[in-house]
């Protein structure tokens, strides 16, 4: 095969009655002028051989040639050839408005063979569902990019902060601060919220989300974001890292976080426009305002966002707020019943004292966990520890430093022992072995200069009760308190020899005082 055919490999096949690429017709007519045969024409072009006479047919009925062809347009040369035949000017077909037509394939369900058919085409017969098909492809490939691309109503929100920010002064400090721009729009209508807020920290951007789906009165299917922080803490092209708080947020309200790719602005082209637009419309005419407070900024730009929400887009023939209505609305899912709790999430390590440290502040993990990483998330109110996907422990927020929370449940079993060591829990222990014992024990905690210095003695006469029965602990007891012995060695003396057995010794009678020449009465210390 010549060399000259080369360049033609690798294209498309071709068939009777499709119009081609200007380039392959005149090499065709080129081919053939050369001298060589329609199956090698075939070949050279990768077309069908059918499609090869048809043309060669047609410039020899027209008398054209090669060279004739080559100074006239494309368009001009398939005229010539007789295969430029305009679909969409043939008598008889009707007039669409296509624009209503892409409108309404953003509402759920509704499709174009749907829309043909209403429109009673197919019964006239003065449009096929083929015809009406491509007249609307090549409608849409005339309009602007941004109409071009098909967004499902109740589908995506797009989510992002703006380039530009706001100035205000702090009264207390009299510091010049920024409030950042967080902006929101919806795929389908362009629906759009603006909110300021002090920072791009994971609490102001969880907390716009919130507000965000409240101003639109229900949930979106997918939310697409950028890859800042607050929303990605890893990213990647594939497989982007979600924040765990950002995660969290998107379960609560049944929503898919599906991150823009890293420098790729057309996946969020829809937010990108939302941003130009209100930098014009909200903060370009808010730039001269002197303001005190991020909410003294949201009271500004509210009149300002229903007034730009208002505003007839051109290309679509409506405002945002009509195409929300319409479109998005009615697709929206229900916003959750309970509000979310936001809280922070980080990794930690249980100490060997299976405690854990957040803030400065000591938070206790069950003791079996010791020396393992585990999930924490912080909430205002609580402090949450995970493991392995559950919950297994749950603490008051105490911002106290340096200073512990402990569960008596995460304790190993020495300590809770240890632990449960109280004076309560040993007075009521003897009272119910009996009053004796009771009486020994109170004198216990007499003698010494703090209670917690009786514990040990009280648990060895728990220990004499184990060994020896209640009963003849009561009974060592009452000897003891008889003869005034005020200690555990000396109960458990009684208890070996078993003395506690004996009968008890009689009361001793009050002897009558003596008197004798030898002693000396109180009037000699005179």
């Amino acid at each position: 095969m010549p060399s000259q055919f080369l360049f033609l490999r690798g294209t498309g096949m071709g068939k009777r009655g499709v119009i081609m690429s200007g380039v392959k017709f005149r090499e065709i007519l080129r081919l053939s002028e050369g001298g060589y045969s329609d199956s090698e024409i075939s070949r050279a072009c990768r077309v069908a051989r059918s499609t090869v006479q048809d043309y060669v047919s047609r410039a020899r009925v027209s008398e054209l040639t090669y060279e004739k062809l080559r100074g006239v347009s494309d368009s001009e040369a398939l005229k010539l050839l007789g295969k430029k035949v305009s679909r969409e000017g043939k008598a008889g077909l009707p007039e669409v408005d296509f624009a209503w037509v892409h409108s309404e394939l953003s509402r759920r369900g509704v499709t174009l063979l749907l829309l043909w058919e209403e429109r009673l085409y197919g019964q006239t017969k003065t449009c096929s569902y083929s015809t009406f098909c491509r007249m609307y492809k090549r409608w849409e490939l005339r309009q602007e990019v941004t109409l071009r691309q098909f967004y499902r109503a109740g589908e995506k929100c797009f989510v992002d902060f703006s380039g530009l920010t706001l100035a205000y002064t702090d009264i207390q400090s009299g510091e010049i601060k920024e409030a950042e721009i967080f902006v929101g729009t919806l795929g389908a209508s362009n629906y759009t919220y603006v909110e300021a807020t002090a920072s791009q920290e994971l609490f102001h951007w969880i907390g716009a989300h919130c507000r965000l789906f409240g101003f639109f009165g229900g949930v979106t299917e997918i939310i697409i974001p950028d890859n800042l922080k607050s929303a990605v803490t890893a990213a990647c092209r594939y497989e982007p890292e979600i924040n765990r708080t950002y995660q969290e947020f998107a379960e609560h309200y049944g929503v898919a976080v599906l991150p823009a790719r890293t420098r790729k602005p057309r996946d969020k082209a829809k937010v990108e426009k939302a941003v130009q637009d209100i930098q014009r419309w909200i903060l370009a005419p808010l730039r001269d305002r002197v303001f005190h407070s991020v909410s003294e900024i949201n009271q500004a730009i509210k009149p300002l966002l229903e007034g730009f929400n208002a505003r007839m887009m051109r290309e679509y023939e409506a405002s945002r707020h009509d195409l929300f209505l319409r479109l998005d609305k009615p697709a929206l899912a229900a916003l959750p019943v309970a509000d979310f709790e936001w809280g922070t999430w980080k990794t930690a390590r249980v100490n060997i004292d299976y405690h854990l440290e957040h803030e400065r502040h000591y938070y206790s993990a069950p003791y079996y966990l010791v020396r393992r990483e585990v999930w924490v998330k912080a909430s205002e109110k609580c402090i949450e520890i995970f493991f392995d996907g559950k919950r297994v422990a749950l603490h008051e927020r105490d911002k106290t430093p340096y200073t512990h929370s402990t569960l008596f449940e995460h304790m190993p079993p020495e300590h809770q022992a240890v632990r449960s060591w109280t004076r309560e829990r040993f007075t009521s222990w003897s009272k119910s072995i009996g009053t004796e014992t009771e009486q020994f024990v109170e004198m216990l905690f007499a003698k010494r200069a703090h209670e917690a210095q009786a514990f040990r003695s009280i648990l060895g006469l728990q220990r004499l009760a184990q060994k020896y029965s209640s009963g003849r602990l009561e009974q060592a007891c009452k000897r003891a308190n008889h003869f005034k012995l005020t200690t555990m060695r000396s109960v458990r003396s009684i208890l070996e020899t078993g003395k506690d057995k004996l009968s008890a010794p009689p009361e001793a009678s009050p002897q009558e005082p003596l008197f004798h020449a030898n002693l000396r009465g109180i009037s000699n210390f005179h």
